[in-house]
């Protein structure tokens, strides 16, 4: 891929997609006309610059959540800076790929799942925009898009990787894996895939009234299995190395199908989610927030 131009946000950073690579999935392979975006927010600064170009017909912001080089741990990612800095951008809709284990005989490695739930196993994450002077609760009952995971499912058929559709994503802290014993209560309680990225990602996407979904791509079974018992970085990134052509290709097909417009609600989840009467809010929260409530406060 050629280098990419390097620049401050202008009418040519922008992007209606976004893409958040994961463990394995540290460029994206047929970008054209690229450049380097650094994005500041108010939030901090994000994972690493932005990678903008064209893809399948299509203008992409592509971002590598732990960094070029994988140097960020899951707890150190500044996800509100990274989602809002995709808002910054235009981004209405998010694609996220991300290295999974498995907790389901069936949901063998290097399969793939197209995750409709979560459950929240982190401890040490701030993972929402409000706060400080403005209250806000989003629903989040289903904290994915459905139209954005139907197209990611379909682009996995396209590619002939095997996809199972929905599932319970179960996001741990880390970054060490599981327990034993955790292991075995995620089965009891017949969660599908562990991970320790994408809930709070979904979080935030939801607030910021984006599109989001995510292709878990599994490359182990998780200890409680009995040819599986410790998990290592090693087998990991050996499966990891396996899915990514395949994760390209499927990004890649959901990029070139992506619909003009959001059949969905997720642009509108700030509607009725704002507590705070307009006049009690802080000029300095609404200066922090303008890029996602700033239709509803202007």
């Amino acid at each position: 891929m050629p280098q990419p131009r390097k620049s401050r946000r202008s009418a040519s950073s922008s992007a209606r997609i976004g893409i958040f690579g994961g463990s394995g999935l540290y460029t994206m392979p047929g970008l054209t006309d690229t450049r380097e975006v650094r994005v500041s927010t108010p939030f901090g600064d994000p994972s690493d610059v932005f990678v903008v170009g064209m893809l399948e017909g299509h203008r992409v912001a592509f971002l590598a959540r732990h960094g070029r080089g994988h140097q960020l741990l899951p707890t150190e990612i500044n996800y509100r800076a990274n989602v809002y800095a995709m808002k910054l951008l235009g981004v209405e809709r998010i694609l996220s790929a991300s290295a999974v284990g498995s907790l389901r005989e069936e949901l063998a490695p290097m399969m793939f799942l197209i995750p409709d739930q979560f459950f929240d196993r982190t401890r040490h994450r701030t993972d929402t925009f409000f706060g400080q002077g403005v209250a806000a609760h989003v629903a989040f009952d289903n904290p994915t898009c459905s139209q954005l995971g139907a197209l990611l499912a379909d682009s996995c058929d396209a590619a002939g990787v095997v996809v199972h559709r929905g599932g319970t994503y179960v996001c741990m802290e880390g970054p060490q894996f599981s327990t034993l014993a955790e292991s075995h209560v995620y089965r009891q309680l017949r969660f599908d895939v562990i991970g320790m990225t994408n809930l709070t990602e979904a979080r935030l996407a939801r607030e910021a009234e984006i599109c989001y979904a995510t292709m878990a791509m599994i490359t182990d079974y998780d200890c409680w299995h009995p040819q599986h018992d410790s998990v290592t970085g090693a087998q990991i990134l050996e499966a990891l190395r396996q899915n990514t052509h395949h994760a390209h290709s499927v990004l890649r097909n959901a990029v070139r199908h992506m619909p003009g417009e959001r059949a969905c609600k997720c642009g509108h989840a700030l509607e009725h989610a704002l507590l705070t009467e307009r006049k009690n809010i802080p000029a300095a929260a609404r200066k922090r927030l303008a890029a996602i409530t700033g239709k509803y406060l202007d």
